[in-house]
């Protein structure tokens, strides 16, 4: 089983989600006009795109939107233009962590990444410091269903090309939680197209840094670790933030 993406983990970064659409969705537009100024505006060619276009709709980011954005990144002339690039440092309880930014001025990001780290007790290490502890995956979050056995989860996943299924912790009926599926980035557009295919929602798909092992944080490093995300995550640059953090459902529930 993966292991690495806990019910109430996910769910406290829904809840982040949800609270912040727009900045959410203002990413999401960054990326696509990012992916569409590298690789132009078709997605049938150019996959860095359809990943981008499929987050914004993952996110509910509306098509018009969607449309606008790949439109301002494959026109021609002058615009955004966007730089991939990666940070990496260290929590609250040794968490290590790597923070995937688009900039178009990485001074100033590099400057306030470091300012972000050093304000919330970590700090922000040198090139591949804590990359070699994670993987690349495609990710897939799987919205469960009443019903939904394991067999026909882990057939679907699996034959697709998947690697790993893991079934939602303590799924009932009325809470029937999620299943995550991991893939090598070669195969993790077939398995999503064949999970949408099998008539399964996917409530979040992507490519991910996944940790080969994971730190459990508890006490006063959650707070301080769930603030440094939260800070690095409303940054306007910064697109995503994996860590090899496991927090406790009932640390999180301390939390209220």
């Amino acid at each position: 089983m993966a292991g690495h993406s806990k019910w109430a983990n996910i769910k406290h970064r829904k809840a982040r989600v949800d609270a912040a659409k727009g900045r959410i969705w203002s990413k999401c537009s960054k990326a696509i006009i990012a992916a569409a100024r590298n690789g132009g505006g078709d997605p049938d060619t150019n996959l860095t795109l359809r990943y981008a276009i499929d987050e914004a709709r993952y996110q509910n980011m509306p098509k018009d939107n969607i449309q606008r954005a790949i439109e301002k990144g494959a026109g021609a002339g002058q615009g955004d233009n966007y730089e991939e690039v990666t940070y990496e440092g260290y929590g609250p309880a040794g968490v290590a962590m790597i923070v995937l930014t688009l900039t178009d001025n990485n001074t100033r990001t590099v400057n306030d990444v470091r300012s972000i780290f050093k304000k919330h007790g970590g700090n922000m290490g040198q090139t591949g410091c804590v990359a070699f502890g994670f993987d690349t995956k495609g990710r897939i979050i799987v919205n469960g269903a009443a019903g939904l056995d394991e067999d026909k989860m882990m057939e679907v996943a699996l034959e697709a090309g998947a690697e790993d299924v893991e079934a939602p912790d303590g799924a009932t009926d009325d809470e029937p939680g999620v299943w995550t599926v991991l893939a090598d980035p070669t195969e993790f557009q077939q398995v999503k197209v064949a999970i949408e295919a099998a008539g399964l929602t996917i409530a979040e798909a992507e490519i991910a840094r996944i940790p080969q092992q994971t730190v459990e944080v508890r006490g006063d490093d959650v707070r301080k670790l769930i603030n440094l995300v939260d800070a690095l995550e409303d940054n306007d640059d910064v697109q995503k933030v994996f860590s090899n953090s496991v927090i406790p459902d009932d640390e999180l529930a301390a939390l209220g």
